[in-house]
């Protein structure tokens, strides 16, 4: 973890306590994200409030109020996740030293409603003549970066999961069905999904250009020249290079492919359990922000929904006349079924619940007389 310069703050060594015990377990870059916080709160501290020595001191307003004034207020102004993500780490280190220093006010500076909503998140599908384009700008460049952006962009991984992707990763299943091992990703989950034959060609162009370039093996399919990060920055900036080349002045970004990749599974028929599979996804919410629904692929829906129409009632049997009824074990048959019929569509037409279970009953009965009449018709003459 990155060493910062002390501030001497007579707080700061309450926080700096505070926040290694909350991100013992957690990954560095979280235990980044409590340093900054409370190095900017101390900051704020030490600038409008000098005063303030003990935690005890420590109030909502003016300090804890001001230092959320002076968060909004930044210029460039922070996104709507780093302010939130601020707050809820200054909160948990707030309620780690009520706890540990005996203060129990300072678990009460912050409340739910000082976080901000998080904004809905929406799908960024590449738009397909850029998506066209960009791809033939990384297949034209044939380097190993590039190749790479392909293979995000043909299985929808995220850019930290190609980047680990080991040598070895494809797994032969049958002639023509591969797996693909996708490795630990930011949900510290691992999975298999299915690729095809041109993802497999873009795998085994990066291993040649590997042995091109007369690499050694380190167990990675992307050889790790520089540590991961750098490695991530390089992907990133060789992907902005191609959206350049291409003509288009958009800003985009890799993860685009992976909101690109959902969506063309969608379209092409991949339901949703199987989507959140193939994209590695805890939650059906996740995978939706995913998605971009237009209104062609509700047209499509809709109409393979009509051809397929198992959501919709019976159609109406016709009941025979009175005049033309015979009364013989066929014609009883058919006016039970016909009242079941006209009782099943007024039970689902009305409003009162109390009526609706009586017509159920009565339902159920007419269709177990119903089963007892189809016995005995094989014996009628």
């Amino acid at each position: 973890m990155r060493h910062h310069v002390p501030l001497h703050h007579p707080l700061e060594p309450f926080f700096e306590r505070a926040a290694q015990s909350l991100t013992t377990a957690l990954s560095a870059s979280s235990a980044t994200t409590y340093q900054a916080t409370f190095r900017r709160f101390l900051r704020y501290l030490a600038a409008q409030h000098p005063d303030v020595c003990r935690l005890d001191q420590l109030r909502r307003d003016p300090h804890i109020l001001g230092w959320l004034a002076e968060l909004r207020s930044s210029i460039p102004p922070l996104a709507n996740i780093s302010l939130i993500l601020r707050i809820l780490c200054l909160h948990r280190m707030l309620e780690e030293l009520a706890y540990t220093e005996q203060v129990p006010t300072l678990s009460r500076l912050l409340s739910r409603q000082d976080v901000p909503r998080r904004e809905r998140t929406l799908p960024r599908p590449l738009l397909p003549e850029h998506d066209q384009r960009i791809q033939q700008e990384l297949s034209r460049r044939n380097d190993l970066f590039s190749n790479l952006l392909l293979l995000q962009r043909h299985t929808g991984m995220r850019i930290g999961e190609c980047v680990d992707l080991a040598t070895d990763c494809l797994l032969p299943l049958e002639p023509d069905q591969w797996l693909l091992h996708v490795p630990l990703g930011k949900l510290k989950t691992e999975h298999w999904v299915p690729v095809d034959s041109f993802v497999c060609q873009i795998i085994e162009r990066i291993r040649s250009l590997r042995t091109e370039q007369n690499v050694t093996s380190d167990g990675f399919l992307l050889p790790r020249f520089r540590c991961r990060e750098t490695l991530i920055r390089s992907l990133r900036k060789t992907f902005r290079e191609a959206v350049a080349a291409a003509g288009i002045t958009t800003r985009l970004v890799p993860h685009q492919n992976r909101h690109t990749y959902a969506t063309e599974m969608l379209r092409s028929g991949v339901t949703l359990p199987a989507l959140m599979e193939l994209l590695g996804h805890a939650s059906p919410e996740m995978t939706l922000a995913y998605l971009e629904i237009t209104q062609p692929d509700l047209q499509r829906e809709y109409q393979l929904a009509r051809t397929h129409p198992r959501h919709m009632a019976p159609p109406p049997r016709a009941l025979p006349a009175s005049a033309t009824a015979r009364a013989d074990l066929t014609s009883l048959w058919q006016a039970l079924d016909g009242a079941r019929h006209v009782a099943e569509m007024f039970r689902r037409a009305v409003p009162d619940h109390r009526l609706q279970r009586l017509l159920a009953r009565i339902g159920n009965r007419l269709a177990k007389m119903l089963a007892q009449l189809q016995n005995q018709k094989p014996t009628a003459k």
